[in-house]
């Protein structure tokens, strides 16, 4: 299956990367089976077998997307860098006017899949 990818990525002028590139098993509660990978990260999220709980509120296993650790520890520097502990001169409103649209922005992106996992635990 990855050779008749790469062959039609050639096709239109495109290459994949050697480190980059796997296939990728989605195990969920009907697919058991034990691969070396179950999981991947892409655009921010990292996709694997998640527990979730469906409109009856059971709890099954699916394979989903949530935020990736990476995403996590860079929003994380992001925060630190603000150095909000030194802002003493500035008013709790302005403060909440210049961060809240970056933190809705990252909410809005990240928060579309396993909402939360953007909370600490």
């Amino acid at each position: 299956m990855l050779a008749a990818l790469q062959d039609r990525m050639v096709e239109v002028g495109l290459r994949l990367h050697p480190d980059k590139t796997r296939i990728v098993y989605c195990r969920d509660g009907k697919r058991r089976g034990d691969y070396e990978h179950t999981s991947f990260t892409f655009l921010g999220f990292t996709f694997r077998p998640r527990g979730v709980r469906n409109k009856n509120g059971s709890m099954f296993v699916s394979f989903m997307p949530a935020i990736s650790r990476d995403a996590l520890k860079k929003i994380g520097r992001e925060v630190r860098s603000w150095r909000l502990h030194h802002r003493t001169g500035h008013t709790f409103a302005g403060l909440a006017s210049t961060i809240n649209p970056i933190v809705r922005g990252w909410m809005n992106y990240y928060g579309a899949f396993y909402r939360s996992a953007l909370y600490p635990s």
